[in-house]
């Protein structure tokens, strides 16, 4: 495939994402996506993303999400050194889950229920 091309396929899937219409929406539609080990891994690293942005060390960060240091690391040199310009600290900056003390500030998740 040219590169071209799969940069093409690639915007199509971050433009059908940005019109779900609510996060039911999108929790099924990255249900229908990925598989259970890809949104897990998804998430954890979401969440390692979110307990670094709170200043958490790495035992505390492996602890809580079962996360390895390799991936903690992974996480934390993506968001300094080689990440989209800092969105994603930005991203959780706007959705207050920087501060640990926020009521719903854990980033874990709920169970889905079926």
């Amino acid at each position: 495939m040219a590169k071209s091309e799969r940069k093409e396929r690639s915007l199509a899937l971050y433009e059908t994402i940005l019109k779900l219409k609510d996060v039911e929406e999108c929790c099924r539609f990255f249900e229908d996506l990925c598989t259970p080990v890809e949104l897990r891994s998804m998430e954890q690293r979401f969440d390692v993303a979110v307990y670094l942005q709170q200043g958490l060390v790495y035992l505390d960060i492996l602890e809580r999400t079962g996360a390895s240091s390799a991936t903690i690391s992974r996480v934390r040199r993506s968001m300094l050194d080689n990440g989209a310009g800092g969105v994603m600290r930005d991203v959780i900056l706007r959705s207050g889950l920087d501060r640990p003390d926020r009521e719903s500030g854990s980033p874990e998740h709920k169970e889905s229920k079926e």
